[in-house]
C-alpha cells in the first residue's frame, strides 16, 4: 500500500509489540494445554509402569539432558553447596510432590488429582507466615474458598471410596508449596540450572524409594504407556517448563502463574472427554471454587513478588 507515493510500513515498535504478544500467547498456550494434560498422561503411564520408577527415570533423564545442554551453552557447573541446597527442594517437589500424585493416580482419576493439586498456590499462601511472608486479607479469603472446594470434592464418591489414596494425594500440593517456599531461601543455581539440579536430586531419591518399595521393570511395556511417558518427558518437562521459565522472565508473575487456575479445568475436561472419567456435581463445584480462589490469590500478589515453578504434576 502507498500513500502520497510513499510505501506505508508498520512502525518497528508496533511489530516488536505484536511479536512479543504472539510469543506470550504461544508460551501461555503451551503451559496451559501441556501442563493441563500431564495429569491424564501420568494416569495412562502408571497403568503399566511403577509410579516412582516411572517418575525417577523421567526426571533423572530430563535433568541430565538439561544440565548438559546448559553447560554447552556456557552455564557454570553447580557448586557442591548448590547441589546440597537442591536436595531438600528436589525431595519436596518431586518425591513428595510429583511422586505422591503418580501413586495416587493408580487409584484416583486424573481430573480429581488435578483439582486437588490446583490448591498448591493456596497452600503456599497459607505457609507464608512460616517463611516470614504475611498473608493479606484477600489471600485468606482465597484460602477459605479454595479449601471449601477441597471439602466439597471430599464429599464425592471417588475420594470417599479411596480415603488412603485421597490422603496421599493431599500431600502433593502441601509438599510442592513447601518446596517452592524453601527454594526462595536456599542458595540454588540460577535459572534453568536450578531446575536441572532439583530434577536430578529428586529423581535420585525417587529411585531409592522405588527400590525400597520393591518396584520392578514390567516384562512388557504397552505402546500407550510408553508414549505417555515420552510425552511427560518431552512436552511436560522440557517444552512447557522452558515456556514457563520464559514467561517468568518476560511477563508479570500474575500472568506466568495463571496456569495454576487454568490447568485443573483443562485436566477435568480432558479426563472426561478422552478417558471417560466421571464429571459429577461435586467436581464442577470444586473446580469453580478452587479456580476462583487461586485466581484471587495469584492475581492479588504484589507485582514484585518472586515466584518459582509450581506444579505437582509436571
Amino acid at each position: 500500500m502507498r500513500v502520497s507515493g510513499h510505501p506505508v510500513t508498520s512502525p518497528p515498535i508496533v511489530s516488536a509489540v505484536s511479536s512479543a504478544d504472539s510469543r506470550v500467547v504461544a508460551a501461555l498456550g503451551a503451559v496451559y494445554l501441556i501442563w493441563g494434560s500431564t495429569y491424564l498422561a501420568m494416569r495412562i503411564a502408571v497403568e503399566s509402569l511403577p509410579p516412582f520408577m516411572m517418575a525417577s527415570v523421567r526426571f533423572l533423564l530430563v535433568g541430565v539432558v538439561l544440565l548438559a545442554f546448559l553447560r554447552t551453552r556456557g552455564a557454570p557447573a553447580p557448586t557442591r553447596r548448590e547441589w546440597v541446597a537442591s536436595l531438600p527442594v528436589g525431595v519436596l517437589m518431586f518425591v513428595l510432590g510429583n511422586g505422591t500424585v503418580a501413586m495416587a493416580e493408580t487409584h484416583i482419576s486424573s481430573g480429581i488429582a488435578a483439582v486437588v493439586c490446583g490448591t498448591m498456590p493456596l497452600c503456599a499462601a497459607a505457609m507464608g507466615p512460616l517463611f516470614g511472608e504475611r498473608a493479606t486479607p484477600r489471600e485468606w479469603l482465597g484460602l477459605s474458598l479454595g479449601f471449601a472446594g477441597v471439602a466439597v470434592l471430599g464429599l464425592g464418591r471417588e475420594l470417599r471410596a479411596e480415603p488412603a489414596w485421597a490422603a496421599l494425594l493431599l500431600v502433593a500440593p502441601v509438599a510442592w508449596a513447601a518446596g517452592s517456599m524453601l527454594a526462595r531461601k536456599l542458595p540454588l543455581p540460577k535459572g534453568l540450572m536450578s531446575a536441572a539440579t532439583q530434577m536430578i536430586t529428586g529423581g535420585a531419591v525417587m529411585a531409592l524409594v522405588s527400590a525400597g518399595l520393591g518396584e520392578r521393570v514390567p516384562a512388557e511395556l504397552p505402546l500407550r504407556a510408553g508414549l505417555a511417558w515420552l510425552y511427560l518427558c518431552i512436552f511436560g518437562s522440557l517444552i512447557a517448563y522452558s515456556a514457563y521459565t520464559w514467561l517468568l522472565r518476560e511477563t508479570r508473575p500474575a500472568v506466568a502463574t495463571s496456569y495454576s487456575y487454568v490447568n485443573p479445568a483443562i485436566a477435568v475436561v480432558m479426563g472426561t472427554v478422552l478417558a471417560g472419567e466421571a464429571l459429577t456435581v461435586e467436581v464442577i463445584v470444586a473446580v469453580l471454587l478452587i479456580v476462583s480462589a487461586t485466581a484471587m490469590v495469584v492475581l492479588g500478589r504484589a507485582p514484585r513478588a518472586t515466584v518459582r515453578p509450581v506444579s505437582a504434576s509436571q
